[in-house]
C-alpha cells in the first residue's frame, strides 16, 4: 500500500551472518510490516506476558508490555537454543488505544466479544482517540531499548446499525479498540494524523531506528495517506489537537 525506501543508500546497513531478527508477535499485521524493511526474521510469539497486569498511561502501558514481550522471548531462545541467544534480536511491540485526556484518558484493549466491540466502538464514534504503539528490542547483555509511538485517529459519526454491521464481519476480534484500519474500519475513520503504520500495529520509522545495524534505515510515505491530516505523517508523534476534540 506504501513504498518503503532506505533512507541512505550509501548505508544499507543490512544485518549481520552472525545476527537473526525475530518478531516477537503473533500478529500477522506486524508480520506484514516488518516484512516491509526487506530484512529476514522469525516469528516467536510471546507467552506468559500478563498484560491485564500493567497500568497508567498509555505509553507507558505500552512501552512496559512491549519490553515484557521482547525480553520473554529472548528469555526463551536462551533456554531452548543455549549460546545461540546471544546472536538474536529480539522485536516487541504492543498497541493500545486511549480515549480521552490527559489523566483522564481510558485504555481499550482488545475486545472480549462482540458486545464489548458494540461498547469499544460506540465510545470512539464521532470522537477523536489516540493510538499508542509501544516498540522495544531485546538483545543479550544489553539493556533494553524501548520508544512508542502516537497517532490521533478520528472517527465519523456511527449510527448503532453501522457498529453492528462492523461488529458483524468478525473484523474487530483481536484488534486494540476494536477495530482494524487495515481492514473494514477504513470507511469507519474520518482521519488521522501521523504514522498510518502505528495504527496498524508497528510504526515503522520508529522500529528500524530501535533496530539500527540489524535493518536497513527505513521511510515511508504516511503523508500521502487519503485521511492524512498531519502533514508530515510517518515519525511525528501528536498531542490530542483543537482540530479533533469532541
Amino acid at each position: 500500500m506504501y513504498d518503503l525506501r532506505s533512507s541512505d543508500p550509501t548505508m544499507p546497513r543490512m544485518p549481520t551472518a552472525h545476527t537473526t531478527l525475530v518478531l516477537a508477535s503473533a500478529s500477522p499485521r506486524r508480520r506484514e510490516i516488518l516484512a516491509r524493511l526487506g530484512a529476514p526474521f522469525e516469528v516467536i510469539p510471546a507467552e506468559g506476558v500478563d498484560e491485564e497486569a500493567v497500568r497508567g498511561a498509555p505509553e507507558h502501558v505500552a512501552r512496559t508490555l512491549a519490553g515484557l514481550k521482547a525480553e520473554a522471548v529472548l528469555a526463551r531462545l536462551g533456554a531452548t537454543r543455549g549460546g545461540e541467544a546471544g546472536r538474536w534480536v529480539v522485536l516487541g511491540a504492543d498497541t493500545v488505544v486511549a480515549l480521552g485526556e490527559g489523566s483522564c484518558e481510558t485504555i481499550l484493549g482488545k475486545p472480549r466479544d462482540g458486545e464489548d466491540a458494540r461498547r469499544m466502538l460506540s465510545l470512539l464514534q464521532g470522537r477523536a482517540h489516540r493510538v499508542v504503539t509501544g516498540v522495544a528490542v531485546a538483545e543479550r547483555g544489553k539493556a533494553v531499548r524501548v520508544d512508542s509511538e502516537s497517532t490521533e485517529v478520528a472517527f465519523r459519526p456511527l449510527s448503532p446499525e453501522d457498529i453492528d454491521r462492523y461488529v458483524a464481519t468478525g473484523d474487530p476480534e483481536g484488534k486494540a479498540g476494536a477495530y482494524g484500519i487495515q481492514s473494514g474500519a477504513a470507511g469507519l475513520v474520518a482521519e488521522i494524523r501521523g504514522c498510518y503504520y502505528n495504527v496498524v500495529g508497528l510504526p515503522l520509522v520508529l522500529a528500524a531506528g530501535l533496530l539500527a545495524g540489524t535493518v536497513p534505515a527505513a521511510a515511508c510515505d504516511c503523508a500521502r495517506h487519503p485521511r492524512q491530516r498531519g502533514g508530515s505523517g510517518c515519525g511525528r508523534r501528536f498531542a490530542l489537537s483543537e482540530a479533533l476534540r469532541p
